[in-house]
């Protein structure tokens, strides 16, 4: 098995091995990725949080030995809790890393990657599973982020890539895309029943989950459409009081923790 983790900030996945092939999602900082295939000068990788596959330019990853690999995953991961965390490259250039990047061997400030180390002077934390209602104060550190087809940090990010990266910042691991994490978890019958972290999936007119949000207090919901938003919902869908119309059509909202 051939492992690599990404050293950039954040790095495209693609769905065919071209810069102009569609982004399906991106790898951020410190995540790690099983190599399945090489060809011309294209990777094709799986994630290995998610599983998700796709097309990576290697030079934005950093191929590591099976014996690094096993030594950076028996020290308790470490995560920026920055929204921005600030890092010193081996070269001594910055590299700004988003919220939710992974700090693989992190000690004493020192993200030690085996065959180089970067220094990391912003905030950190190490994941312990939280409560629902802590999922709010973990969602709105994304909020104005733009929204990026693919997107995964608060450089940019989709619907589905912010309910993944939130529940994971909290502690649960969901599948990439929202007609997948649509399958988990307990359906309510009615918006007034949700709880704050509880998620809502819309659908398109075919009846398609295309749409995932994240339940707050008092009826409204904080997505990604444009940007990270808060909107209010209704068991019509989502209201944009800006446009004066629904804009997502609601399906169901779900529970995923007790």
């Amino acid at each position: 098995m051939k492992i690599a983790l990404c050293q950039v900030s954040v790095a495209p996945l693609r769905a065919q091995n071209a810069d102009s092939s569609e982004m399906v999602s991106q790898i951020l900082f410190g995540e790690f990725v099983e190599i399945l295939e090489q060809k011309d000068k294209w990777w094709k990788v799986q994630v290995e949080f998610d599983g998700y596959q796709g097309w990576i330019d290697p030079k934005q990853v950093l191929e590591i030995s099976e014996e690094i690999y096993q030594s950076l995953r028996n020290i308790v991961p470490s995560f920026v809790s920055d929204v921005v965390g600030l890092a010193i490259d081996h070269n001594q250039n910055p590299l700004m890393l988003s919220y939710g990047s992974v700090l693989p061997g992190f000690v004493e400030q020192t993200i030690d990657l085996g065959t180089q180390k970067i220094n990391y002077q912003g905030s950190f934390t190490q994941i312990v599973r939280k409560e629902k209602s802590d999922l709010v104060e973990i969602a709105m550190n994304y909020i104005n982020a733009p929204y990026l087809w693919g997107g995964k940090s608060v450089f940019g990010i989709d619907c589905s890539g912010f309910s993944q990266q939130v529940y994971k910042m909290a502690g649960y691991k969901l599948p990439r895309d929202a007609y997948q994490q649509a399958e988990l978890g307990s359906p309510l019958g009615f918006v007034a029943e949700a709880m704050a972290g509880d998620l809502a999936f819309f659908e398109n007119p075919q009846g398609k989950i295309i749409h995932v949000g994240i339940m707050l207090e008092d009826q409204k919901i904080i997505h990604a459409h444009g940007k990270v938003r808060v909107d209010p919902i209704d068991d019509t869908g989502i209201f944009n009081h800006e446009l004066n119309r629904y804009t997502h059509k609601l399906r169901f909202v779900k529970s995923l923790i007790d």
